[in-house]
């Protein structure tokens, strides 16, 4: 492999730990063994535990971004909402991109230097889902804490869970496929 492709694969194997022991319990060792690569390696290429961590967030909220635009590709208003909304539901079928999401989220409230990336990365997403929709915002921030609400849904297994209380937290009927994440999660 040349020094990109292995970058990618550190940042790939990084993702599977940082999502199974979050940014303090997965350990540079663990993600050095998974990659077959010395645990030097990973602080040459990525300079710190935090850096790569920050490059694994950085990359989830791009691959939402990036999700976002090609499903929405064409439309604008509330049926780019739509559309982005029912291609994030999908997304949640990568539990480590869920799980990495929550992790950053965690994560920032104790370190400044996540927060900030995990901000950029927010930015990101809300500038992709305001500037396509052209919807005000109002509206996009409605449409986002639905996709927060899907990110409760999918880590806690809320639609294996035969209760009132959780159908009545699921917005979708019963046509939708369900989240896959949480199944993925919970093994």
């Amino acid at each position: 492999m040349n020094a990109e492709e292995r970058r990618e694969e550190v940042l790939r194997v990084a993702a599977a730990v940082f999502a199974e022991g979050g940014y303090q319990g997965a350990s540079t060792e663990e993600i050095a063994r998974r990659a077959g690569i010395s645990q030097p390696y990973i602080f040459r290429l990525f300079g710190s535990k935090r850096d790569l961590f920050i490059a694994v967030a950085e990359k989830c909220f791009e691959r939402t971004a990036r999700t976002f635009e090609r499903a929405a590709e064409g439309s604008s208003g509330s049926e780019a909402l739509t559309a982005m909304g029912l291609a994030y539901h999908d997304l949640l079928g990568d539990p480590e991109l869920l799980l990495v999401e929550m992790h950053a989220f965690m994560a920032a409230v104790h370190d400044p230097v996540v927060r900030s990336a995990s901000q950029r990365g927010m930015r990101r997403v809300w500038a992709t889902a305001s500037s396509i929709s052209g919807l005000g915002a109002d509206e996009v921030r409605s449409w986002l804490a639905t996709g927060m609400l899907l990110n409760v849904i999918a880590a806690l297994g809320l639609e294996q869970l035969d209760e009132p209380w959780a159908r009545e937290v699921i917005p979708w009927g019963p046509d939708c496929p369900p989240l896959n994440a949480a199944n993925a999660v919970r093994t």
